[in-house]
């Protein structure tokens, strides 16, 4: 299981849409990919989860956090291969390990735990909460917007991770976004020299 939560090594630079529900991540990461004409990896949990949904009507449950996690390795491992500058994110382990902290009391597989924090991303991109939600049959916490915000940037802060909060309207937080994403590929380039 170790292996199959691991990054396969590889040259681009890793952007990674981090936060909580309905902040407008997946919008964001698909808005930068196609300015960067290089590719998104999707949120693998949203999937798994809605078809779970659609054939069972149960919801995430525990046991499901390992097999969500395995679906997202594969998924960035398999499109990073195929890319050789930039590739952004929609949520990755680290995203899983707070969603599970705040569902599961705290618990957090000991396998994802471990590897969330040891899978290398260049930048995080903190999406806030200043857009407005929108009910699916996923989402479940409208109420506790501002304390899931809290929790994925203590997440970043604890462990000194490279991030920026993304606020505003979509045009605010697409510049925003391409502002510190092009500073990381000149930072790269000139690093390469």
């Amino acid at each position: 299981m170790e292996e199959k939560l691991r990054q396969r090594s590889s040259n681009c630079i890793k952007v990674v849409l981090f936060g909580p529900e309905c902040t407008g991540k997946t919008t964001l990461s698909r808005q930068l990919a196609a300015y960067y004409n290089t590719e998104c990896v999707p949120e693998y949990m949203r999937e798994y989860l809605q078809r779970k949904w659609d054939e069972t009507k149960e919801v995430c449950v525990y046991d499901d956090m390992l097999q969500i996690a395995e679906g997202q390795m594969k998924l960035e491992n398999e499109i990073a291969q195929n890319v050789n500058t930039l590739l952004f994110c929609d949520t990755n382990l680290l995203e899983l390990k707070v969603y599970s902290e705040a569902y599961y009391d705290g618990v957090v597989p000991k396998i994802l735990n471990k590897i969330s924090l040891e899978n290398v991303y260049d930048l995080y991109l903190l999406t806030y909460i200043d857009i407005p939600w929108i009910a699916d049959d996923l989402r479940d916490k409208p109420h506790e917007r501002e304390e899931m915000f809290l929790r994925f940037k203590e997440c970043l802060d604890k462990h000194n991770l490279p991030y920026i909060v993304i606020k505003g309207d979509k045009i605010s937080r697409f510049k925003k976004a391409l502002t510190h994403i092009s500073q990381l590929i000149e930072d790269r380039s000139e690093y390469n020299r």
